[in-house]
């Protein structure tokens, strides 16, 4: 099969994120089942700078309309460190800026018209490949219109959308829709409009041919005002169409035994790297070493969503003992400031650092003993899959794919290997770091819990598989239409 992944996000860019990580595992996970497979994203200054990454010019540029104004779309092309061939769409008026949505914790102005450009430009870099594509992948609001996009012209592919993120929805001024160049019958409660505005999540829900999310119990939630964020109603009336396929991690890339970022490499029979990783974590950070009580580690987007309100309050209670805790992550610039309080209150035990760096991340999954995951939302929950591989137990409030990959450790049944909390509160979640802690005095059992965290499995290739399935259905679809 030929398909093309549109996304916002994706490699060679270099921070946090989980759309950036499964648009590197995804991809390389199907071609190396056989399929092509390419993946288009914006042209970004941090593209544009990163010297290490092959680049070249394809020599191709489109006019693209958006609204009453044509802008010039070129053409780039590279290679992800996988293989993926990716191909970049410049428009240094939209893409050459410091950030991918905004800066400084606000969004640009102009994304309605960035993301339109977007949409547009990688539908008419789809007509021009060959062979011809069957298949159109779209990720998130971002790449939302291309479905739409899709229905109106009437090319021959097929497109799927996944939802990462329902609540980030692209939603602009109904003015905006001018912008799109669609027809007036596109902005109704049957298209795009969304209580007068321009809702570009939601036309990409109406008009894509199949959905799907990142883990079940986060299509459960979607489908539930409380957790669909005002498009439920949407979901639900269209959730025959909308399929769970949980992400997998990219072994290739985070696994302990084989990660060429760390001092030492361990695995989950050979454990003493671990200890010289943790050794070497805190000197990096310029912790004070010996601490009886367990590293803590973060490696996140400081926002809302991520449980900072709720992990905020206890810094105070949790950094009084003797504990290290690393978090590595930017985000909202209020609660980077209460981490840089923090972390200059309580220099020798919390350090905190704002700007992306691989190699740090790599190190702190392998030198903490706990992750902590105080999320609100967790759709997919790759970091958990991380911190498991690298035998960082997670401390973790249990949603969205929280439930598919971490088991709560039963001391009774002698099961499980995770601490779990289900209020989304300060007091609900100390009590889950308050069993971890106790737990992790008895090294024995802490090592047991370790090393089954560490055997469980959720490589992408089967959730490749499943993509391979839906494609396959929706090509066959195609196919019996035609004939």
């Amino acid at each position: 099969m030929r398909i093309l992944m549109i996304s916002a996000e994706g490699p060679p860019l270099q921070r946090t994120g989980a759309v950036i990580d499964v648009m590197d595992g995804l991809p390389a996970a199907l071609r190396s089942r056989g399929h092509e497979v390419c993946v288009a994203l914006p042209f970004y200054r941090e593209i544009r700078e990163n010297r290490a990454f092959k680049k070249k010019d394809t020599g191709i540029a489109v006019d693209i309309q958006v609204g009453e104004k044509v802008y010039v779309a070129r053409y780039l092309e590279g290679r992800s460190a996988s293989g993926v061939q990716l191909l970049l769409i410049r428009c240094d008026e939209f893409f050459d800026r410091d950030g991918i949505y905004g800066e400084h914790g606000k969004p640009y102005e102009d994304n309605a018209s960035r993301f339109i450009f977007f949409c547009k430009a990688t539908l008419e870099l789809s007509r021009r490949l060959t062979p011809q594509l069957q298949v159109l992948h779209a990720h998130d609001w971002a790449a939302a219109l291309v479905p739409v996009f899709v229905r109106a012209q009437g090319p021959p592919f097929k497109t799927v959308l996944t939802i990462h993120h329902v609540a980030d929805q692209g939603s602009f001024w109904g003015l905006d829709f001018g912008l799109t160049n669609l027809p007036e019958r596109f902005f109704t409660l049957n298209g795009v409009e969304f209580f007068g505005r321009l809702n570009v999540l939601k036309g990409g829900i109406l008009y894509t041919d199949r959905i799907t999310t990142v883990s079940e119990h986060y299509r459960r939630e979607i489908l539930t005002p409380s957790g669909g964020c005002g498009l439920d109603g949407v979901l639900g009336e269209n959730a025959h169409r909308l399929t769970a396929i949980l992400d997998g991690a990219d072994y290739n890339v985070w696994n302990p035994a084989s990660d060429r970022l760390l001092p030492a490499r361990y695995d989950e029979k050979k454990l003493r790297g671990k200890q010289v990783c943790r050794d070497a974590l805190l000197k990096e950070m310029k912790l004070a070493p010996g601490a009886r009580g367990p590293v803590f580690g973060m490696v996140t987007r400081v926002v809302q969503e991520k449980g900072f309100e709720i992990l905020v309050p206890l810094l105070d209670r949790l950094l009084w003992d003797d504990v290290r805790l690393i978090i590595l992550g930017q985000g909202d610039p209020a609660y980077e400031t209460g981490l840089a309080v923090a972390a200059r209150k309580f220099s020798t035990r919390f350090a905190y650092k704002k700007d992306y760096d691989a190699k740090l991340a790599h190190l702190i999954e392998a030198g903490m003993d706990i992750s902590l995951i105080p999320s609100q939302f967790e759709p997919a929950g790759l970091g958990a899959m991380y911190n498991l591989k690298y035998g960082a137990l997670p401390i973790a409030r249990a949603t969205g794919g929280i439930h598919e990959i971490i088991e709560g450790y039963d001391p009774s049944s002698d099961s499980g290997y995770g601490f779990l909390c289900y209020e989304y509160s300060s007091e609900a979640f100390w009590d889950a770091m308050k069993r971890a802690r106790q737990i992790f005095r008895d090294r024995e059992l802490w090592t047991k819990l370790m090393k089954r965290a560490m055997a469980r499995n959720f490589s992408w290739d089967a959730s490749a598989q499943r993509y391979e399935v839906l494609y396959k259905e929706l090509i066959g679809a195609a196919d019996k239409a035609a004939a």
